[in-house]
């Protein structure tokens, strides 16, 4: 809701704020200006999670997947028949995405799903893969030995190598949720 500025002098101030802001707010400061996800910056994080999940699965359907709501809380979404948790987070500003709460649970896939300002990354990982290399090997919140939660952290343009095989792209995420073939929920 956007509030109405009725005292005079505050609506000078204002129109005056407006037309200075281009030469001290640039895009070379701030690249998320112009960007059609710039208003996920402005959520509380338990929201941002929300947003990531509506999205994926609004992309999903796009694209033709049947997607339904897990029935329990241990995945996000049930999209091919496959159990998937739903990890999203936006560029940091050192230029690097970290994925949070990666709790060993029941799914099969974790999709992660990192918004720039005017691109967007995603990897399917398989549940065996994050055992093998987060679950237990990057604490979050209990140091690296924890295993109650875990985070996936790296620079953007650079995915850890054994990320390669599960995505970078959408396209890629499409891919493997095609050639994976209709899992068992």
């Amino acid at each position: 809701m956007i509030q109405a500025i009725t005292d005079p002098d505050v609506q000078i101030l204002a129109s005056l704020s407006a037309s200075l802001a281009p030469d001290y707010a640039s895009a070379a400061d701030n690249p998320w200006i112009g960007s059609p996800f710039e208003w996920i910056l402005r959520v509380p994080s338990r929201t941002k999670g929300a947003i990531g999940e509506a999205l994926v699965a609004g992309w999903a359907a796009a694209k033709g997947f049947d997607v339904v709501r897990s029935r329990s809380s241990n995945a996000d979404r049930i999209i091919n028949g496959h159990r998937i948790e739903i990890k999203m987070s936006t560029l940091w500003k050192s230029g690097g995405f970290t994925f949070q709460q990666i709790r060993d649970q029941e799914y099969d896939y974790c999709l992660c799903i990192g918004f720039s300002p005017f691109d967007v990354q995603a990897w399917l990982l398989p549940k065996t893969v994050l055992n093998e290399f987060v679950i237990g090997h990057m604490g979050q919140h209990t140091g690296a030995t924890g295993r109650d939660t875990s985070w996936l952290s790296f620079q953007a343009d650079l995915a850890l190598t054994w990320m390669g095989p599960y995505g970078d792209r959408l396209s890629d995420v499409g891919r493997l949720l095609m050639t994976n073939g209709p899992g068992h929920f």
